[in-house]
């Protein structure tokens, strides 16, 4: 029988994960918000034995759902941050973590219970994710857009469909362990905003002078993910935000064109 998965938190990565797997023929319980409230742990759908879970409730979620999953997971993917090295500005697969504040902690914490638990895991702490929707682009258009300091720090990040395909490639593996994930060319944060600007047409913020306290845009962070993906045998479809920001936008366009197509009278 083929696998079945489960993805608590199926949200902006998750959703994409979802429609990948099902594009196999594979069976998919994917829950959210509205289906699934950690405070009501009775909510949660049924899971079959020998369940695939990807687990992308940020926090606090596993001494809820831990019970739940005994016996019935399989194989245990928990979508993390690379908030949890701290101030390290170079991290690997080698990179020990380093929480800063409670928030890193907690996800460490949370890391700790997956990894321990009675069903191989494996960890995957992503850099920013962005991609239609969200990112750098979008929060220039709507005027939310800040360069911290004086935009000379780096920040790591990773195509919303690159994340996926690893998660995708995690849950049908038997790989454990916690890893970094990002692509390949970490940038200055001026340097990935005046490319935005330009594609937008938006002018950028001036650099704010200031970097905020304990704040992944302060790490000033290059994440090398190349282990992972060496492991699962994943190339990225965009190695670099030159090509998945125009990709970003491309996609944008084609769905607020079929929007308004299907939103026309006849």
């Amino acid at each position: 029988m083929p696998p079945r998965f489960a993805i608590l938190g199926c949200g902006y990565t998750g959703s994409r994960v979802a429609a990948r797997l099902r594009s196999r023929g594979l069976e998919v319980i994917a829950t959210h918000r509205d289906t699934f409230d950690i405070a009501r742990p009775g909510s949660l759908p049924d899971l079959p034995n020998g369940v695939r879970v990807l687990h992308s409730i940020p926090l606090r979620a596993m001494p809820v759902i831990r019970s739940l999953l005994a016996g019935r997971a399989a194989r245990v993917v928990y979508l993390s941050t690379t908030g949890v090295y701290g101030a390290a500005h170079r991290v690997d697969e080698s990179t020990p973590v380093a929480p800063r504040v409670p928030r890193e902690a907690a996800r460490v914490e949370e890391e700790n219970d997956v990894l321990a638990g009675p069903w191989p895991a494996l960890v995957l702490r992503p850099a920013a994710i962005y991609g239609p929707g969200r990112g750098v682009h979008v929060s220039l258009r709507e005027g939310k857009h800040k360069i911290p300091g004086d935009g000379s720090n780096y920040i790591s990040r990773i195509h919303v469909d690159d994340l996926a395909a690893i998660v995708e490639a995690a849950l049908l593996s038997d790989l454990t362990g916690a890893y970094p994930v990002g692509d390949d060319e970490p940038c200055p944060s001026l340097e990935i905003s005046e490319f935005a600007a330009r594609l937008t047409g938006v002018e950028p913020p001036k650099p704010s002078g200031e970097l905020p306290a304990a704040d992944t845009r302060s790490a000033n962070r290059r994440v090398d993910g190349r282990a992972i993906r060496r492991l699962l045998g994943v190339e990225l479809r965009y190695p670099s935000y030159r090509v998945g920001l125009p990709a970003a936008l491309a996609e944008e366009s084609r769905r607020a064109s079929t929007a308004e197509s299907e939103s026309a009278p006849a």
